[in-house]
């Protein structure tokens, strides 16, 4: 699973790693073995291994996350994103990676690679300016497919005990963080991150992104489920969504496809949705769009490629009177995003 591009330098794993492949049966050859740390990621250790005529991709979480501010999140996560893989995939065959073995111990995982020649990275594709509606679409259409089939489902459920994981890492550091950049928004983000927390419908990713998804030959493929636990699911659609809008500053020329595969994704998503009514999940991502829309430039994990504060005061100049006045719609955000980029 090509999670990023090797490093430069390529040494070999610790031996606490290669104990565990040995154990899981998927090192014995160990002199003959291939090792290549891939860069990319902030919260985990990850390595592509050649070893006894297999390639696979080796993830260890880590504890501390790598970015500047001090960020940290419990290492089991690893467990769930194991577990997240595998009920996608018995769900909606192909939707995620198949893993090959599990240290439940060294919270370490193995899982198949897949052959970036025929794997495209979706967040490269964009970045270029290849907007595929049809991709779009399919996403939302897999992602709300997999929701829908983990709703009301106890023994789902029973697998996922913890929400400690996905506060530490998904609703501190982007709602409740950027209330510093913005005190006068406090009660709004807070109340966003609240009614997030205590809103468990289904089986989420926590982390849908278009750094996280392939598209492969066979339609989207999701990666690095570590945030996945019991949750709203209107997070995951407006974690995605929210990319849309903010490649629209990365590649300007693009921004009309950007602003189509919004409405591709949205409504193929919302066609699945069957857990309750469709607009009130579509309410619940509306506002929280606006809040991620302002966490990506103000919380602890900002999006690298918007470097310019002009940029950034667009975002803000869109998200702030949203989150005080919130959205009742999806294409609400995007028509307020499409009106300041026109001026």
């Amino acid at each position: 699973m090509p999670m990023a591009e090797p490093m430069a330098d390529q040494p070999r794993p610790d031996q606490a790693m290669r104990q565990s492949l040995k154990s899981l049966g998927l090192l014995d050859d160990e002199a003959g073995a291939v090792f290549e740390r891939l860069a990319g990621g902030v919260s985990s250790d990850i390595w592509k291994v050649i070893a006894d005529g297999r390639t696979y991709c080796v993830k260890r979480a880590l504890a501390k996350l790598k970015v500047e501010a001090d960020w940290f999140a419990p290492v089991e996560r690893n467990r769930f994103e194991v577990a997240w893989y595998q009920i996608a995939n018995r769900q909606v065959p192909g939707s995620a990676p198949r893993i090959l073995g599990h240290d439940d111990k060294a919270m370490l995982l193995a899982m198949e690679y897949l052959n970036p020649r025929f794997h495209r990275l979706w967040k490269n594709e964009l970045r270029d300016g290849r907007a595929d509606i049809a991709q779009a679409q399919q996403a939302g259409n897999r992602l709300g497919r997999i929701h829908s089939r983990s709703a009301g489902n106890t023994a789902i459920a029973a697998q996922f005990p913890r929400s400690d994981i996905f506060q530490a890492i998904r609703l501190e550091p982007y709602l409740e963080a950027t209330a510093a950049r913005h005190p006068d928004l406090k009660q709004q983000l807070f109340a966003l991150s609240q009614k997030t927390a205590e809103t468990r419908l289904t089986l989420i990713h926590g982390d849908v992104s278009p750094k996280n998804i392939l598209l492969g030959p066979d339609g989207p493929v999701f990666l690095d489920a570590e945030c996945a636990c019991i949750g709203d699911p209107a997070f995951d659609i407006a974690f995605c969504l929210n990319h849309f809008l903010l490649k629209c500053l990365w590649n300007p020329p693009a921004t009309g496809d950007f602003l189509r595969c919004f409405e591709a994704m949205a409504t193929s998503y919302l066609n699945e949705v069957d857990w309750e009514a469709a607009a009130q999940t579509e309410a619940r991502a509306a506002r929280l769009l606006a809040g991620l829309f302002l966490a990506r430039i103000d919380g602890k994990s900002p999006v690298e490629y918007i470097t310019q504060e002009a940029d950034r005061e667009k975002i803000r100049r869109v998200a702030r009177p949203l989150l005080i006045n919130p959205p009742g719609q999806l294409a609400d955000v995007a028509a307020a995003w499409a009106k300041e980029l026109s001026q």
